[in-house]
């Protein structure tokens, strides 16, 4: 979308602001990256929703009853990808999926993989970074979601479950068959739903991403997130952890770091960070999981993001 950026550019050439300027440059960035983010944004949310209004939670939980073994937490972590692009919108799910009574190694590869590998990751991450990258970055996730999964269910971490979710009554309702006008309207809600939720992360994001595009001096991002730090991978990640965002207010930043010299493997394990192992998602999760579970399952997946961004670090040059 290069013809976006240069009209921004143009208009605010036209008004009287420097582009070339730092403040200019910032500005220009900011407008360019929420355009095109709330652009993608419509189009994501309404294909996704209207693919979601075919998966109610009821039928979900019958899709997933009918695998067994490790097809069943990859049948599971791929129901992850249509679901909502935050964790702490997934983890009622998995609370719900779980008083059902799926295995639990079925219900965490879900809970990894909703906020990980949803289909809008997949196609922003191919704007971006391209789609070599964005087909690899979503097929890792899925094996860290799978694999995951298999980890907590061959530890049999049942008992470390709260009570109150294992003795939950698990009522089935069957979900009215609905028109394709009924999707459609379903898909528009989901649309204005989403966009007031992330419209704040999506401006942050983009604000923090055009501060570092244009403020923070290269050397200091290469020193720190570059190939002379080789901790930069582990640094990102614990950066991202207290942090809270969607995939939209993500790759601003990301998009940002890379540009000033950061390695791709780094701000993918930061994206990874964020939208998984965020702080307040965590504390959401420990209503429903004892400390022990909450543990490893931070364990698992930490150790799945670093390894998946010195993976993409080793591999950098033969994928941008």
């Amino acid at each position: 979308m290069k013809w976006l950026n240069n009209l921004i550019g143009d208009l605010l050439s036209a008004v009287g602001i420097d582009i070339t300027s730092r403040l200019g440059g910032s500005i220009q960035f900011f407008f360019y990256d929420v355009i095109k983010i709330m652009a993608l944004l419509f189009l994501l949310i309404f294909a996704i929703s209207y693919i979601q209004s075919y998966f109610p939670p009821e039928r979900s939980k019958k899709i997933l009853g009918g695998f067994r073994g490790i097809s069943a937490n990859a049948a599971s972590a791929l129901l992850g990808t249509v679901t909502p692009f935050c964790s702490c919108s997934s983890i009622p799910l998995f609370m719900g999926f779980t008083s059902a009574g799926l295995p639990i190694g079925v219900t965490f590869s879900f809970l990894i993989s909703s906020p990980m590998v949803d289909l809008g990751s997949l196609v922003l991450l191919m704007s971006i970074f391209g789609a070599k990258v964005a087909i690899m970055y979503v097929l890792i996730g899925l094996v860290i979601a799978i694999i995951g999964g298999k980890i907590i269910e061959k530890l049999h971490m049942e008992q470390y479950v709260e009570g109150f979710i294992l003795s939950a009554s698990s009522v089935d309702i069957e979900s009215p068959m609905l028109t394709r006008k009924e999707r459609v309207i379903f898909a528009k809600e989901q649309v204005v739903s989403t966009f007031k939720k992330v419209l704040p992360y999506i401006l942050v994001g983009v604000g923090i991403g055009a501060i570092i595009h244009n403020w923070i001096p290269q050397n200091l991002i290469e020193e720190v997130l570059g190939t002379n730090n080789p901790f930069g991978v582990i640094i990102a990640t614990l950066v991202g952890v207290p942090m809270y965002a969607d995939i939209f207010g993500t790759i601003p930043v990301a998009e940002a770091l890379l540009y000033k010299g950061a390695q791709l493997g780094t701000v993918l394990s930061f994206m990874m960070a964020v939208t998984t192992l965020s702080l307040p998602s965590m504390i959401m999760l420990r209503k429903a999981v004892k400390p022990k579970l909450l543990g490893v399952f931070v364990g698992i997946c930490a150790i799945g993001i670093i390894l998946v961004g010195y993976l993409f670090n080793a591999l950098q040059h033969f994928l941008i």
